[in-house]
């Protein structure tokens, strides 16, 4: 039987793996864009965006539209390379 590579635990959340799914397929994502398709709470989805943007996997920037505090993230390549990574070592575990 073969070695299997573990599977990133930073990735292996099923809030962070949809948030890295989402932001692989736009340029950058409103925080209430990510609230809404994750169906998360807007405290677990700023407590997972933090562990995200510390791994160096996402950038988040805070500004204002007008006067609403308005949060957008994006995918580094940092994160881009290990999402990667965890989707083909899932294939391995699947095959």
């Amino acid at each position: 039987m073969s070695e299997f590579k573990p599977l990133d635990p930073l990735l292996h959340s099923q809030l962070r793996l949809a948030v890295m799914s989402l932001l692989i397929s736009v340029e950058e994502a409103e925080f209430t864009f990510l609230k809404e398709k994750t169906e998360s709470t807007a405290g677990n989805l700023s407590v997972q965006l933090d562990k995200l943007e510390k791994a160096g996997y996402i950038a988040i920037e805070k500004s204002f539209r007008g006067k609403r505090p308005l949060t957008t993230c994006k995918i580094l390549p940092e994160g881009l390379n290990a999402f990667e990574a965890y989707v083909e070592t899932l294939k391995k575990y699947i095959e």
